[in-house]
């Protein structure tokens, strides 16, 4: 390359699985690998992150364009951070620019400077320290606001009214500035005393504490176990060492809960990263946990992203959870990259589940993984009683058997509550004409509308398509219109009919839609402020409603028929879970399951061994079939307006695969849900024995597909250890 040449190599968030080199005008000084760089891109400008200076590969002949903007003066991720990024794009086969961009908060990604936003105060000026109060005892209020400025110095505009404020800077005792927060050091702190662990607590925060380096635990623990008080007497070790802790937690109905146990044991800044956060509020607290100033991060998958200055330990609560997968764009797994974290930064890595993954499972039955087992109930709670319902010849309201409904008001009798749950939201599944028998339908899908009875609305879950009810059937003009099956609306106002004595709360997506709904309704729950709780999955994830003492689970036939592989394992863990928000306080707990299949093995195995039993006989089925974690896959998934088109896609990606001993393409094959948003869905599935041969054989065709020209009339992507096959 000539001398005079001046390039640079950029990642960029496009979906190409190449850098690109642009031109450095003499103008701007070479920038540093790791910065952002605003470039053009066809007819757009976009923020890439430079991964060379002067790359020597780079065609003296080749035209490009020139950079418009260096944004960072030195790289804007630390090393291990960068180096986390770049093992995700390769084993992920991702893009490293669209990686990269999601790593960081969305502020960062439009080009904004990676510091705080300055803030307006009030601060005393030199006049103002010296002037005495009482002169101005006749205004209260501005002699108030003037001590305080006299004792804090300074005070956000927002705390000092502009009534009051304005003839203080007029008199020349206070002045408007604009600050910018500065990096904050803080000293570990106990704000309450830790609880007395029992003898399998207390060998769990030991080894935790004697880790050395990157060692991960498994800590299995059943439903109320204490696991959570693990977790606080590990961590605290770790403030004290004055290191910073990041715990993920599945979904953001989690952090409340979580985040107030933190803040009650520890007086140390504490932070949390969600979606539910502005960009602002996420940008703020990265910067909190990168420059050291957030001793402990909270948050859901993305915050696995989110550099430290001085990591100490990463917690995984809920490992098991389908939430920590990424389910479009960049599917990347926030527990496997917890994994490799640990690894990078030689930190400890603690996964907790009363219902491990059987990923998890298998590495630490190979000894992979330290297994940290808690069989028993914390404080002296008792196990949990079981009952199956069989549904056959069964009366039926709502979905509610008698022998339910009878548990129910015994239940209630005892002032205790009622957790009901149902993994289907909305008034019922489908509508349907009594004479003719038509369904409403999605025109998108292949699916029913669900009806939602409150806003007299049909609504498409899959695409998000609604319409008003009708008041008669289009197909016969008939007004004998009738849902089909129940979903978690119809059985809110079923009960609240059958017991109107008492309150019932719904908790589930619709019901929590406005800002600050679900942290109320949680409250209210734990307070005991409503006899019976409705919810979906929201309401199964390690929550802790002390006078929950009965259980039941609505309807779980669909799931011992799936066609999903692990539709037994989530049904476990499902069962597990839900079963362990009854009897966490004094009361003796009860859980009852209504099924038509009160005989299956699967709910014999659930009811009688408990989860770990269950597990360990799955596995023995899992490796006998070779399938995960026995085996690795990968998924092609294609969609596009014409069937034709998506199976030609797939077939010509199947075509690239060699005859290899070990790898296995099956397909293409309809995805369960053919037809998604007037879209045609297909799959394309990759069995191989080995992680080193799936990465090997996917890297070979991965190089071919930019040549396939079918690939050009459909959308399509690669998941690595796909989880959801709809």
């Amino acid at each position: 390359m000539q001398a005079s040449l001046r390039r640079v190599r950029l990642a960029l968030p496009v979906p190409l699985r190449q850098y690109f080199d642009y031109e450095i005008p003499e103008k701007f000084p070479l920038p540093a690998v790791g910065a952002r760089l605003r470039v053009p891109f066809g007819r757009r400008n976009v923020i890439g992150f430079c991964v060379a200076q002067q790359p020597q590969d780079s065609p003296a002949d080749m035209s490009c364009k020139a950079i418009s903007e260096i944004i960072d003066s030195e790289p804007l991720l630390p090393a291990m951070m960068w180096q986390l990024c770049e093992w995700a794009a390769d084993y992920y086969h991702h893009p490293l620019g669209d990686v990269l961009q999601q790593a960081i908060p969305a502020l960062l990604r439009k080009g904004e400077a990676a510091q705080y936003a300055s803030q307006r105060v009030l601060a005393i000026t030199a006049a103002g320290t010296k002037v005495d109060s009482s002169e101005i005892a006749r205004a209260p209020k501005r002699q108030q606001l003037l001590q305080q400025l006299q004792q804090q110095q300074q005070l956000a505009i927002a705390d000092a009214p502009k009534q009051q404020r304005q003839p203080l800077i007029d008199a020349g005792w206070a002045e408007q500035i604009e600050q910018v927060k500065a990096a904050s050091r803080w000293r570990y702190q106990r704000a309450e005393q830790p609880l007395t662990l029992n003898q399998q607590q207390a060998l769990a925060v030991s080894a935790i504490n004697q880790a050395k380096g990157a060692e991960t635990f498994l800590l299995d623990g059943v439903t109320g176990s204490g696991k959570t008080e693990v977790y606080l007497q590990a961590i605290e070790q770790v403030l004290e060492r004055q290191q910073q802790v990041l715990v993920l937690v599945p979904e953001i109905g989690l952090t409340p809960q979580t985040l107030a146990r933190f803040r009650n044991r520890f007086a140390v800044p504490i932070v949390m990263l969600h979606s539910a956060l502005t960009d602002r509020e996420r940008l703020d607290a990265w910067l909190d946990a990168s420059n050291g100033s957030a001793a402990l991060v909270i948050g859901t998958r993305s915050a696995i992203f989110t550099p430290f200055k001085s990591l100490g330990l990463i917690v995984v609560d809920e490992e098991h959870d389908l939430s920590f997968k990424q389910q479009e764009g960049f599917r990347y797994s926030a527990r496997d990259l917890a994994s490799k974290r640990g690894q990078l930064e030689q930190v400890p890595l603690v996964l907790g589940s009363a219902t491990p993954s059987f990923e998890t499972l298998n590495n630490a039955i190979q000894q992979r993984f330290r297994w940290l087992p808690l069989n028993s109930r914390a404080g002296g709670a008792q196990p949990v009683k079981q009952q199956l319902i069989d549904l056959k010849q069964q009366r039926m309201n709502a979905g509610l058997s008698e022998p339910l409904l009878e548990m129910i008001k015994n239940t209630l009798a005892k002032h205790q509550q009622v957790l009901l749950f149902l993994n289907r939201r909305g008034f019922a599944p489908a509508l349907m004409c009594h004479e003719c028998g038509w369904l409403a339908s999605c025109q998108r899908c292949d699916a029913y509308y669900t009806v939602h009875h409150g806003i007299r609305q049909l609504h498409c879950h899959h695409c998000g398509a609604h319409r008003p009810i009708p008041k008669q059937c289009p197909q016969c003009s008939s007004l004998e219109l009738m849902t089909q099956g129940i979903g978690t609306e119809q059985v809110e106002q079923t009960l609240s009919q059958l017991f109107p004595e008492t309150s019932v709360l719904r908790i589930d997506r619709d019901s929590t839609r406005r800002k600050g709904s679900l942290d109320t309704y949680l409250k209210e729950a734990t307070d005991n402020k409503h006899g019976i709780l409705v919810g979906t999955q929201m309401l199964a994830k390690g929550h802790h409603f002390p006078q929950v003492s009965l259980v039941a689970l609505l309807d779980v036939d669909g799931a011992l028929y799936s066609g999903d592989f692990r539709a037994a394992e989530r049904l476990g863990q499902l069962y597990t879970q839900v079963a362990g928000r009854a009897g966490r306080a004094q009361h003796q707990g009860y859980v009852v399951l209504q099924t038509h299949h009160p005989e299956h093995e699967l709910l014999q195995d659930l009811l009688n061994n408990g989860y770990s039993h269950f597990a360990l006989s799955a596995m023995t089925e899992r490796q006998q079939a070779q399938l995960p974690p026995f085996a690795h896959l990968a998924l092609f998934r294609a969609e596009a307006l014409q069937l034709d088109a998506v199976h030609q896609a797939l077939q010509d990606i199947a075509n690239q695969f060699p005859a290899v001993d070990g790898v296995n393409v099956l397909g293409p094959m309809p995805a369960l849900m053919e037809r998604r948003a007037g879209k045609y869905r297909m799959q394309l599935l990759i069995h191989c024995t080995s992680r080193a041969l799936r990465y090997q054989v996917l890297n070979h065709v991965l190089a071919r597909l930019a040549a396939i020209s079918s690939l050009k009339q459909v959308r399509w992507n690669l998941d690595i250890d796909p989880q959801d096959f709809s």
